[in-house]
């Protein structure tokens, strides 16, 4: 969580451009799509909740950001479909609405948006209704098409234009859905090539609808460990085609383990990725201690020390009730330990950051 967003110029948080390649009797065809981060400034800072809110920087700046994202893109792919897959209302709501805003200023014939509420249409198991989307954007797909050469090297086919997936992370309900559109497509390149008549489908061909399954399924998971440290979410739908009780659980284990991570590992993972991309400079001049030292309440706060000393006070309070009927004083001294316990849960609550582990390196993340 500690790369949200867009930056200045324009690039955003885990940005994948994602190539499927088939080749077929002599036939060599391709297909592009791309993810990446809502293109505006916001933040989503951990701090110890299971979702922090999300906070919008300089919101003044948002149209320019956006156009600059998207004309970039444009340079890049030609026409551009942006698929908002966020929810409609909460917090995600707000953000959504002030991207739709934003893209209200660049939108045209070849830039184009369209808010699409995974959550409220699909849930948490009818991904099916993904064909809804499909119905919205099958257009654009036709239009813009994908690449193909055939058996002498000569192109057939050219891509002209790229759908743009978001979610929040970018990682489980972006990778459905671009496992849809890619199955979309690959079935119309096998149809152009011979391969397929015009009615046939991925799905006919059980072994084949396995390995395209298992391809995305894997990819959707490599591009989710990089990004948050597990595999994707949701994952059992593009692996077998349908929400199974073992995926529902893994995905309750992934969610913990991401929890874990967002608080308690990834500022030290943002470092090592800052010092190897050289946003963050090391040299024999620069002095290390001011940005890295802790400082005020920092300097003290440790979430283990928190843990044991308010069960301490909690295992305090209960002895404590446990001798009031012999003495009625220990039940005044029950209940100092437990506000004494429930205080200090106050406190790490709501000064929840000092106690994540945060990026010691590079100011803008701190």
């Amino acid at each position: 969580m500690w790369r949200r967003g867009a930056d200045g110029d324009g690039y955003v948080a885990n940005f994948v451009e994602s190539e499927q390649i088939v080749q077929i009797n002599g036939f060599t065809g391709s297909f592009v799509q791309v993810r990446g981060s809502i293109p505006l400034l916001w933040e989503q800072i951990v701090d110890l909740t299971y979702k922090p809110k999300f906070e919008v920087v300089r919101p003044e700046e948002a149209p320019q950001v956006v156009k600059r994202h998207f004309l970039d893109l444009q340079k890049r792919y030609g026409a551009v479909l942006a698929v908002d897959l966020v929810n409609k209302h909460g917090s995600e709501g707000r953000l959504c609405e002030k991207y739709a805003n934003a893209m209200q200023h660049i939108a045209s014939d070849d830039i184009r948006y369209l808010h699409f509420d995974f959550h409220q249409i699909c849930g948490h198991i009818h991904f099916e209704r993904l064909s809804y989307l499909y119905d919205q954007i099958e257009g654009f797909l036709k239009k813009n098409r994908y690449f193909l050469l055939n058996e002498n090297g000569e192109k057939v086919e050219e891509q002209l234009g790229v759908v743009r997936t978001n979610c929040i992370d970018c990682l489980d309900r972006t990778n459905v859905t671009q496992s849809m559109i890619a199955r979309k497509l690959l079935e119309s390149q096998l149809q152009c090539i011979g391969v397929f008549i015009a009615d046939d489908t991925i799905g006919k061909y059980p072994h084949f609808d396995e390995c395209f399954k298992i391809m995305w399924a894997n990819h959707g998971d490599e591009i989710s460990i990089q990004y948050s440290g597990t595999p994707a979410l949701k994952g059992d739908f593009v692996r077998f085609g349908k929400r199974t009780m073992d995926g529902i659980v893994k995905d309750g284990c992934n969610a913990l383990a991401r929890y874990y991570l967002n608080n308690f590992r990834d500022g030290a993972k943002q470092d090592a990725i800052d010092l190897l991309h050289g946003h963050f400079i090391v040299s024999a001049k620069r002095d290390l201690t001011p940005q890295s030292q802790h400082q005020g309440l920092e300097s003290i706060a440790s979430l283990r020390l928190a843990l044991a000393l308010g069960l301490s006070c909690l295992l305090f309070a209960i002895m404590s009730l446990k001798q009031a009927r012999s003495d009625f004083r220990h039940f005044f001294f029950s209940l100092f330990w437990a506000c004494l316990s429930l205080g200090l849960a106050a406190f790490v609550r709501a000064n929840g950051r000092i106690f994540c582990n945060r990026p010691r390196l590079n100011k803008s993340l701190r």
